[in-house]
């Protein structure tokens, strides 16, 4: 079954073009990830998505249903969590979760068996007020209130932007257990290592799709040889590369460059030399796989050379 149903959604802020022509699925009960570097549409489509902004074109359906004109009904069966926290602050992690299952007209007693697992790790703060949280302890409040009413799909806007790394692994473990128990979850994230974590991921820049894909096949679609490359002066280094073998030819990352050129095979040593000859002495250079990160700057520099 389709959960979720996009159809050449379009969507422009005066001048600026947030979403362009934008056509996916989800299907039930998939943990299905957006992930794009900040401004690359996904609050916008998310905000579409949940009945909070209207498209200039497209169709958009949600559990089968329009999302401009079944709004009210289908907000019932929706957990939202935007990307900014915004439950009150002056209510205590106690209240704030009893004022949304109020909203939704149901109980905390009711739908508790859902949010168990992840209210147990906040229970002993309960009476602290929302705005003393931690960022971890924050998300975990706000995701407990987005489930209070049992919805069929969660949409979380970003939900790890900002919280620590031990925070993000446990809210993502939190995500997969929510899916084994047959909700469907949609979520953005500018971390492309959060990737992995979902079944299909949807990559996209400036509101246009990439790729739609799971991780894996992504992943395996990378074309040519990609190497790491560690020397000293990395910067000088990756603008030589690819002012010598075209734009985007070499991205940092952290202490190393991953370089790439589709055009040309080349050896570790045949590189090497290279690298040599123009006054650089690399520590190291090895083929490596291509991580999601890898394959989203190589689909970016394929699209500009379509345009």
């Amino acid at each position: 079954m389709k959960i979720a149903q996009i159809h050449n959604l379009s969507k422009s802020y005066s001048d600026t073009q947030a979403l362009k022509n934008i056509s996916l699925e989800v299907e039930q009960g998939e943990l299905f990830g957006l992930i794009g570097p900040d401004g690359a549409g996904k609050t916008t489509l998310f905000r579409i998505l949940v009945s909070l902004l209207l498209p200039d074109k497209g169709e958009v359906f949600l559990l089968g249903k329009d999302v401009k004109k079944d709004f009210k009904e289908l907000r019932q069966h929706i957990g939202y969590m935007p990307g900014r926290f915004s439950l009150y602050e002056d209510l205590t992690v106690e209240e704030n979760l009893y004022f949304y299952a109020t909203v939704f007209g149901t109980t905390i007693q009711e739908n508790y068996h859902l949010i168990k697992d992840i209210y147990q790790q906040i229970e002993m703060f309960k009476t602290r007020r929302a705005g003393k949280l931690s960022g971890g302890m924050k998300q975990k409040l706000a995701l407990c209130c987005a489930l209070i009413h049992n919805p069929e799909v969660i949409v979380l806007d970003e939900p790890t932007t900002g919280v620590d790394a031990v925070s993000r692994k446990e809210f993502w473990d939190m995500l997969k257990s929510l899916k084994k128990q047959g909700i469907t979850v949609l979520v953005s994230t500018p971390y492309m290592d959060e990737a992995s974590m979902c079944d299909r991921v949807a990559l996209i820049q400036k509101g246009e799709l990439l790729s739609v894909a799971p991780p894996a096949q992504i992943e395996s679609e990378f074309e040519g040889d990609l190497f790491e490359i560690k020397a000293d002066n990395l910067h000088s280094l990756k603008n030589k590369l690819n002012e010598k073998y075209g734009e985007h030819s070499a991205h940092l990352f952290g202490q190393s460059i991953h370089f790439s050129n589709p055009n040309q095979e080349i050896s570790e040593q045949e590189l090497s030399d290279l690298i040599e000859q123009e006054g650089f002495h690399p520590s190291s250079i090895k083929k490596i796989k291509a991580g999601i990160e890898d394959c989203f700057m190589h689909l970016m520099t394929a699209k500009k050379g379509i345009e």
